[in-house]
């Protein structure tokens, strides 16, 4: 089913007019007294423990998540959300670690850092090594799925999503981290409501098939008992994932490299905490971990739920492309087209 309703409509104008309208606001604001580049990056100081924490899990649960952790709770299980939960330990060390020695030292850019830390030439390199992988890597993946799940609820030409995304992400960010900051408070309650709501229709759809009405509890259990390897942490060299997911090994050794990397020295991330005083900065870089413990339940149940109702004959078509192949990140998309009206929205 690719159609919105009238209230769909009207939630989603509502909605880009409330975000759009703020950038803009900040935006102007801006222009008509002076800034510099500290206040561009750190929102004037501006941010409360709440907005930090909200900021940094909007920027970084997005499209990539929600439908590449979906579809790989459908093709693989829970196991995908070790990457989740280790983030949330990370988060911790950056908390107590990383950041004192940000605000020490009055950090508020990572090439700035580097400079400080070794030299120019270092600061250099790596912030062009960033700039390509934002733009080669991150940009490129998140906007083409966004548009994937966009195309699958609306029914729009894959390529008009893609130029409506990269419009939109334009105009919200004309403020800088003031902006950013506090549009994604907004954001990140929209996806913790919508994303809950969407679990909870998906399991009580799963009790609902097996005979229990509208139980979500029972739904859960079914879920576990119909598809049991997918509730499996720890596999062996038999499972045909097997080498898809990171070993033990890993998860204690080399993982953390990235995640430090990622949490503690991703200017995209930490600038979120940089404008801030310590306590503040460090209740929400812990709060943004808490909000990491539910990631998974927002993304990567809701395709364990769609694996289950799929192994019992639903959403064939929905999950199979045109060459007859099992498409695991369509998995979101296709609970969405079964949200009721204005949530689809």
């Amino acid at each position: 089913m690719h159609q919105l309703l009238p209230a769909d409509y009207i939630v989603f104008v509502i909605y880009f007019i409330i975000v759009t309208w703020y950038g803009f606001y900040i935006y102007h604001k801006k222009k008509s007294k002076r800034a510099d580049s500290k206040d561009f990056f750190l929102a004037e100081g501006s941010l409360t423990w709440w907005a930090i924490g909200a900021s940094l899990i909007a920027s970084n649960i997005s499209a990539e998540q929600l439908i590449g952790m979906s579809g790989s709770g459908f093709a693989l299980g829970l196991a995908i959300s070790s990457y989740e939960w280790m983030a949330a330990a990370t988060l911790i060390i950056v908390a107590v670690f990383f950041i004192p020695v940000y605000l020490k030292n009055k950090i508020y850019t990572m090439p700035q850092f580097l400079a400080v830390r070794y030299n120019d030439t270092v600061s250099t390199i790596m912030a062009i090594f960033w700039l390509l992988v934002y733009i080669l890597i991150n940009l490129t993946s998140i906007i083409y799925l966004g548009s994937l799940a966009i195309t699958a609820v609306t029914g729009i030409p894959f390529a008009w999503c893609i130029a409506g995304l990269a419009v939109f992400a334009t105009m919200v960010t004309l403020g800088g981290m003031k902006v950013i900051g506090y549009t994604d408070v907004f954001q990140v309650l929209v996806l913790i409501v919508g994303g809950l709501v969407t679990t909870y229709l998906g399991l009580s759809m799963v009790s609902e098939h097996f005979g229990y009405g509208l139980n979500i509890l029972k739904g859960f259990s079914l879920l576990t008992e119909k598809a049991p390897s997918h509730f499996h942490m720890i596999f062996d060299a038999s499972n045909p994932y097997y080498k898809d997911l990171p070993g033990l090994s890993i998860l204690l050794g080399g993982m953390w490299i990235n995640n430090l990397n990622y949490w503690g020295c991703n200017q995209y991330i930490t600038q979120r905490a940089l404008g801030a005083d310590l306590k503040t900065a460090r209740k929400g870089i812990l709060f943004a971990g808490f909000l990491k413990l539910l990631t998974p339940v927002i993304a990567v149940l809701p395709g364990i739920i769609v694996y289950t109702l799929y192994q019992e004959g639903a959403f064939r078509a929905e999950m199979t492309g045109t060459d007859g192949i099992i498409k695991p990140d369509h998995a979101y998309p296709t609970l969405l087209n079964l949200l009721p009206e204005g949530l689809k929205g």
